[in-house]
């Protein structure tokens, strides 16, 4: 690997780590909407909870934690030891 590209897998590291902090800034907004539409859903009367609304706040927060969770295997991937690596 020569220096230019050495380099040039530096600036690719520098922009995945700010990808990953974005990441979590965007995880934790998302998580705390998710939290909100928890606690609507939990807040129902029973006569709402067991009809539409509930079942919409329901598949709302299931599409909410699946982007949690898909943003939480985003943020554990680890990007740097490959790239270290490519870089030997």
């Amino acid at each position: 690997m020569n220096k230019a590209r050495r380099k040039q897998i530096e600036i690719v590291k520098e922009r995945i780590a700010a990808l990953l902090a974005e990441a979590e800034e965007i995880r934790a907004e998302v998580e705390s909407i998710r939290d909100d539409e928890q606690e609507y859903r939990d807040a129902m009367p029973d006569s709402l909870a067991d009809g539409e609304k509930g079942e919409k706040a329901d598949c709302a927060i299931e599409a909410l934690d699946q982007v949690v969770n898909d943003l939480d295997s985003l943020i554990e991937n680890d990007f740097e030891s490959p790239l270290d690596t490519a870089a030997e």
